[in-house]
């Protein structure tokens, strides 16, 4: 096929390649240098196009849509700062394994280090923080050309399935499909570039990393064992929960390992807040997967107890009774197990559940009561994102287990790029989302809402008027000083940001009613819950305290 130009030559052939690979959406900002690529993927049906203004949204909404499907996602930038605001989602998918392709225009050659306009050095911008780079273009009109395109666009797709990838494409003028771009014609670019028969990819799928052995049976001999799973995008949580079940271990899971299956243990925070439940439930070995750090009790707990821990991102032990398994070990059965020890978790878990619940239903509007109430309201099938910090710290403590899956980006933690990562995810999953985000985290990322098209999101936003995690630091004592620079209160109203970006708001007063009315209806929805951000520490030392007491009780009993 011929094409006017070598830059609408270059930008088919990478669109088909990537359409061939499986990448079905290319999330893109407007710009100028990206415009052949922008073409090609607003003219091909069968890959979806969505159009973010701010970069660093739509890197995060890219991400989503990776963290749903399991597939690299596209994101589109023009060259200069515009690359650079991509970095916040460049650490998050790079910590959390999470799939995302970069697509970042840039100046030719002949352009750099003469003062042209929108021109840094982009080429291996990002350092170690990604899996693989590579440098493509300018278009050469050489018969090799299709093979150097596909080729490295097969390499970029196999290696973005558990991080972030980043191709540097140069392209030079005219950037759209004509031969004249009000100067010289250019050459059209005649040299073959179609792909291979059948729609087959340029180059086959490289094998992805396996898991090596079984787990070694030194480790999983105990009855006195017990499974702790948290962010861990490289195992399924059904596969951990089959696997503690099996070795009549107690499961505790985070809500980040991707949702809390029925039998896993619940309220281990509360419980191992008290030391003499702490000594009487102590295991002999502990299996953690992936990272587990919501709950200071739980990791202290287990400060001296022999562990294994199974992450392929660590290189080093966190802890000297720790040690780290070599690769990523089979998560097999070895032995098919029951006994007291699970039952009596499961017994102490039920007192403590009760107790819990008990407690949230008679405190009024909490924080903790509005992310278990959020969590119920989710359908089955059903996905939660949460929002870092508080929120998903509130579901740790409080979410029942349930068939619901749970996704946030604890990757690195930040509270960054939340609102477009719910929009991401929302596109992937097909599913009914429900968003739970404090406000700080929603202002963050108010430029989330203007992506276009806009999958059905129901966003619940918890407003306390600033920094609630800071009131639990050591920073609460620096009275002084704390407000202005932790507390940060910002008095906004999300009733007018909601009426800005047209979506629907209510105040909340019946979560399950209203979450429930907002998923049938459609749409965006911002649902706000205002709470007292001062009190907050109270009502989470007070929970704590009425649950441990109870469960203590009952084993003392």
């Amino acid at each position: 096929m011929t094409y006017p130009n070598g830059s609408t030559a270059m930008a088919e052939v990478v669109l088909d390649e990537l359409l061939r690979g499986g990448v079905r959406y290319l999330v893109a900002s407007p710009g100028s240098r990206s415009a052949a690529l922008g073409i090609a993927g607003a003219r091909r049906p069968d890959m979806h196009l969505v159009i973010v203004i701010d970069e660093r949204s739509a890197a995060f909404h890219a991400l989503g849509i990776g963290r749903a499907t399991g597939r690299p996602a596209a994101v589109l930038t023009t060259s200069g700062s515009a690359v650079a605001n991509l970095f916040p989602a460049v650490v998050e998918a790079n910590t959390g394994m999470v799939p995302l392709l970069l697509l970042t225009a840039d100046r030719p050659p002949e352009l750099h280090g003469v003062g042209a306009n929108q021109t840094i050095e982009q080429e291996n911008l990002f350092g170690d923080h990604v899996r693989w780079s590579a440098q493509m273009g300018p278009a050469e009109h050489e018969p090799s050309a299709n093979d150097v395109w596909r080729s490295t666009v097969c390499q970029a797709v196999d290696r973005a399935s558990d991080g972030p990838v980043h191709l540097n494409l140069a392209f030079r003028e005219p950037l759209v499909p004509e031969t004249d771009d009000g100067r010289d014609a250019d050459r059209p670019f005649d040299f073959p570039t179609e792909g291979r028969p059948d729609g087959l990819r340029w180059m086959s799928a490289a094998p992805g990393p396996g898991w090596t052995a079984p787990l070694a049976e030194r480790w999983t001999a105990s009855e006195r064992g017990v499974v702790v799973v948290g962010d861990a995008p490289f195992v399924g949580i059904a596969e951990v929960d089959r696997l503690a079940a099996s070795l009549g271990w107690p499961l505790i899971a985070e809500p980040t390992a991707g949702g809390r299956p029925l039998q896993a243990i619940s309220t281990a925070h509360h419980l191992l807040s008290d030391p003499a439940i702490r000594r009487r439930m102590r295991p002999d070995v502990a299996l953690v997967i992936g990272r587990a750090n919501l709950s200071r009790s739980v990791n202290e707990w287990l400060a001296d107890v022999p562990t294994l821990m199974v992450d392929p991102r660590l290189t080093r032990p966190p802890r000297p009774s720790a040690e780290l398994a070599a690769g990523r070990p089979r998560l097999e059965s070895v032995c098919d197990r029951t006994g007291e020890w699970r039952s009596t978790w499961l017994r102490v878990e039920s007192v403590a559940r009760r107790a819990l619940d008990e407690w949230l239903d008679q405190a009024g509007v909490t924080e903790p009561r509005v992310a278990r109430d959020v969590a119920d309201a989710v359908p089955e099938g059903g996905v939660l994102v949460a929002a870092s910090s508080m929120p998903i710290r509130d579901l740790d403590l409080a979410m029942r287990p349930s068939a619901i899956r749970v996704l946030s980006n604890r990757g690195a933690s930040g509270i960054d790029g939340f609102v477009s990562t719910a929009f991401g995810i929302a596109a992937g999953s097909e599913r009914p989302v429900v968003a739970l985000g404090g406000d700080l985290a929603m202002l963050h990322d108010a430029n989330g809402f203007l992506a276009e098209p806009r999958a059905d999101v129901v966003f619940v936003v918890v407003n306390n008027d600033g920094g609630g995690i800071f009131s639990f630091l050591p920073q609460v004592r620096q009275e002084d000083v704390f407000e202005r620079l932790f507390g940060t209160p910002h008095g906004r109203s999300f009733a007018m940001l909601a009426s800005f970006h047209g979506v629907r708001h209510e105040f909340l007063t019946d979560v399950s009613a209203q979450v429930g009315r907002a998923l049938d209806g459609g749409g965006v929805w911002i649902l706000e819950a205002v709470t007292d951000r001062r009190a907050n520490p109270f009502v989470h030392r007070s929970l704590t305290d009425f649950v441990a007491r109870a469960a203590r009780d009952s084993l003392e009993g």
